[in-house]
C-alpha cells in the first residue's frame, strides 16, 4: 500500500498514466479466444467499474490513496455526476454494500422526496395526468449528495476532500465528449426555458446568431465554476470541523450538515421557488440517508439481495422464485419455451410491481413478505400458458400468504396493464411528457457503479437523477432530479405509489449483490430505466445457469426485452406482447413466438450496459465485466 507522500496527486498520475496504458492494451487485443467484444477484467487487490472511463479512473486514483470500495464507489458517483452521465448531483443515489466485518449486506436509500404541496390534486389543477418530466416539478429532494457523505463517513477511510478530488478536478474543466454535445444541443429548447441551465449548458450560445450551435463542441474543455465552488464548500467545511477536532465521522457529517441545512439549500430553495418549484427549506432540512436491510430470496443455492419495494428491486427476487420450478438448462439457451418462459416469469413480477410498490415509510405496508414467499411463486407459476402469450396478467394477491385481507382487492380486479388515459397522455395532455419517446423513457439511462477490494468491502451502486435537460438550481450547479415522474396521482394504477409530500416515488433503480456459502459471489447493476431488472435477471441466469464467464454474461448478446410493463417515465405508458429479440435468436424461435402471439421485433442488440463483479474465492481474484454496449469501463489491480 502507497504511503500518504506516495499517494501524493503526481504519484496517482504516473501510476494511471501505467495502469490505463495496459488497460488499452487490453481492450483493444484480439478476443476471439474468448467470444466477448472486451476481455475478462481480472484484479487481486481491487476493481472499480462504471460507467465512463473516467470514473473508473477515479476509483483507481482513490484505491491508490488507500481508500477502500466505498470510497472508490462514492469516487466513482461523484466523478459520474460531474459529468452528467445520465445524472447529477441532485439526483439520487441506491446502494448494496456486503460489510466484510460484520458479513452482513446493507442497503443505502438515498431517494429523494416530494416536497411540500406535492398532491395529486395540485398536478391534477395544472391538467396534469403524471407530474412533469422535467424541471422544478419534477425534482424530489436532492439524495446523492447525502447518500455519497454517509456512505464514506459510516464505511470508507478517506476524507470527504480526498474522495471528491477527481470530481473536483472534472469540475474545473474536462473535455467535452461528442455524444453529450449532441444530447445538449438536441435538448436545448428545454434547456433555454431556465436561465442557469442555459449559462452552464449552452457556453456558445450567441444572441446575435440564435441558431449556431450552442452546446459545448466536442473537445471543448467544459467548466463548471458554479458546482465547483459547491463541492469546496463542502470540503472547507470538512477541514473546518477537523480543525476544530472532530473526528473524520463528524466532520463529514458537518459537510452534510451544511448541504442540507446550511447555505447550499438555501439557494437550491430559492432557485427552486423562483420558477415555480415547490420545496421548502424543511424538505431539505428533514430529509435523511437511510440505512436499511435489504431483501432476499436464494435462488438455488445463491442468496440474491436487492432494496426493497421504493425500488423495483424486488422484481427479479420473484421472478427467480417463479423461474425456480422449471427447468431451464433442459429447455436450451434462447429455446422458444426458454424465452416463453422467462417472458412470462417477467410480466408476472412487473405486473406486482406496477399495482404493489412503493415508499415503505408510507401506510399501507407493502406486502413484500407475499410478494417474496415460494409458495406465492407457486402460485403464479401456474398462470403460464406453455404455447401461448399472455398480455391480460393482473397482479396477484400475496395478502393470502401473508394470512392478511387485501386491502385494495376491488382495485386489483380492475387494473389494466396499459392505463386507460395513456393514449390521451401526450404533449397536449401530459404538458412536457411529449418530449420522450416511449423507448427512450422505458430505456432511461442512469450510470451502474461496482467496486471490491481485497479486504471484502464489495458495493454495487445505481445512481441517477437530474439528467439532461436538468433544472440547474442558482449559483449552486446542481440539476435537480426529474424522478417526481415516477409517482402516480390515481390510486387506481398503484395504491401505494401515489405522491404525497415526503414521500419516495418508486424507482427504477437497483443495485445487487449475490452471496454463496456467505461469501459475495457477484456485484452486477445495469442502467435502462424499466429494463434493468429484465437485464439483471438475464445476466443471473447467464451465470449460474449457463455457465457463462463474467464478461459474456455482462455483453448479453442473446438477451430479450418485454415492453408489457407500465413506463416508469412520461405517460407510463405499456406495450403488451412486445418482445425485442436479437440476432442470436433464430429465425425459426422468431417464428414460433410470433405464433404464440408475440409482436416480435427484432434488433441490433437489446439495450443492456450492464456492469458486474465476479469472485473467485479458490483463487482469491475478482473478475471483472463492463458491457460493451456504451462507455462502460473497468480497471483492475
Amino acid at each position: 500500500m502507497l504511503t500518504r507522500r506516495e499517494s501524493s496527486p503526481r504519484h496517482i498520475r504516473k501510476f494511471l498514466s501505467v495502469v490505463l496504458a495496459a488497460s488499452w492494451l487490453v481492450n483493444t487485443a484480439p478476443t476471439t479466444a474468448q467470444d466477448t467484444g472486451r476481455p475478462v477484467l481480472l484484479g487481486k487487490h481491487w476493481m472499480a467499474i462504471t460507467g465512463k472511463p473516467q470514473g473508473a479512473s477515479a476509483g483507481a486514483m482513490t484505491f491508490q490513496r488507500g481508500g477502500n470500495a466505498v470510497d472508490a464507489a462514492a469516487a466513482m458517483l461523484a466523478v459520474t455526476s460531474t459529468m452528467w452521465d445520465v445524472l447529477s448531483w441532485g439526483g439520487e443515489t441506491q446502494a448494496l454494500i456486503y460489510n466484510p466485518e460484520t458479513g452482513e449486506v446493507l442497503g443505502i436509500n438515498a431517494l429523494g422526496v416530494a416536497p411540500s404541496g406535492a398532491t395529486p390534486e395540485f398536478f391534477r389543477d395544472k391538467g396534469m395526468l403524471y407530474p412533469p418530466e422535467y424541471g422544478p416539478l419534477a425534482a424530489t429532494t436532492p439524495g446523492t449528495p447525502g447518500g455519497l457523505m454517509t456512505m464514506v463517513a459510516e464505511y470508507g477511510r478517506l476524507s470527504l476532500a480526498e474522495v471528491l478530488e477527481p470530481a473536483m478536478q472534472m469540475a474545473e474543466g474536462y473535455p467535452m465528449e461528442a455524444s453529450q454535445s449532441a444530447n445538449i444541443e438536441r435538448r436545448r429548447g428545454i434547456i433555454e426555458q431556465w436561465p442557469d441551465s442555459r449559462r452552464v449548458f449552452l457556453p456558445n450560445y450567441d444572441a446575435d446568431n440564435p441558431e449556431a450551435p450552442a452546446a459545448p463542441r466536442p473537445g471543448e474543455i467544459f467548466r463548471q465554476p458554479d458546482l465547483h465552488a459547491t463541492l469546496q464548500k463542502l470540503v472547507y467545511t470538512e477541514a473546518e470541523a477537523l480543525a476544530a477536532g472532530k473526528t473524520r465521522k463528524e466532520a463529514i457529517y458537518a459537510a452534510y450538515e451544511r448541504f442540507y441545512r446550511g447555505d447550499i439549500a438555501e439557494e437550491i430553495v430559492r432557485a427552486s421557488q423562483e420558477y415555480g418549484g415547490l420545496f421548502e427549506k424543511e424538505d431539505l432540512a428533514n430529509w435523511e440517508v437511510k440505512i436499511e436491510k435489504p431483501v432476499a430470496t436464494r435462488y438455488r443455492d445463491v442468496d440474491v439481495y436487492k432494496l426493497t419495494t421504493w425500488t423495483q428491486g424486488p422484481v427479479l427476487l420473484q421472478a427467480l422464485n417463479i423461474l425456480e420450478g422449471y427447468d431451464l438448462k433442459g429447455m436450451g439457451y434462447n429455446s422458444t419455451r426458454y424465452i416463453h418462459t422467462l417472458y412470462q416469469a417477467m410480466n408476472l413480477a412487473y405486473a406486482d410491481r406496477d399495482f404493489y410498490y412503493g415508499d415503505p415509510a408510507f401506510p399501507p405496508e407493502e406486502p413484500i413478505a407475499g410478494l417474496l414467499s415460494k409458495d406465492y411463486a407457486a402460485e403464479r407459476r401456474k398462470l403460464i400458458r406453455p404455447d401461448r402469450n399472455l398480455t391480460d396478467l393482473k397482479p396477484g394477491d400475496p395478502y393470502v400468504f401473508m394470512g392478511k385481507e387485501n386491502p385494495f382487492s376491488e382495485l386489483r380486479e380492475q387494473w389494466q396493464p396499459v392505463p386507460p388515459d395513456a393514449d390521451a397522455a401526450g404533449v397536449d395532455g401530459f404538458q412536457q411528457a411529449g418530449t420522450r419517446s416511449h423507448d427512450e423513457g422505458f430505456l432511461a439511462g442512469t450510470t451502474s457503479i461496482q467496486a471490491a477490494d481485497a479486504d471484502g468491502w464489495v458495493v454495487s451502486v445505481t445512481p441517477s437523477g437530474g439528467w439532461i435537460p436538468a433544472f440547474v438550481a442558482g449559483n449552486t450547479g446542481i440539476g435537480l432530479s426529474q424522478r417526481m415522474q415516477s409517482f402516480v396521482l390515481d390510486e387506481a394504477l398503484n395504491p401505494y405509489n401515489v405522491v404525497a409530500p415526503g414521500k419516495r416515488p418508486r424507482v427504477t433503480l437497483t443495485p445487487s449483490l449475490a452471496l454463496k456459502n456467505d461469501k459475495p459471489l457477484m456485484a452486477f447493476s445495469v442502467q435502462g430505466g424499466d429494463s434493468q431488472d429484465q437485464n439483471l435477471l438475464q445476466f443471473f441466469l447467464n451465470m449460474v445457469e449457463w455457465d457463462m464467464n463474467v464478461q459474456k454474461a455482462a455483453e448479453g448478446k442473446g438477451h430479450i426485452q418485454s415492453f408489457q410493463m407500465q413506463s416508469s417515465f412520461g405517460a407510463h405508458q405499456a406495450q403488451p406482447g412486445r418482445l425485442q429479440v436479437a440476432p442470436l435468436v433464430s429465425p425459426y424461435t422468431r417464428e414460433k413466438l410470433a405464433e404464440m402471439g408475440y409482436d416480435v421485433e427484432l434488433v441490433d442488440r437489446v439495450y443492456n450496459p450492464t456492469t458486474a463483479i465476479w469472485f473467485d474465492h479458490d483463487e482469491e481474484v475478482m473478475q471483472g465485466g463492463a458491457s460493451d454496449y456504451g462507455d462502460d469501463y473497468g480497471i483492475a489491480w
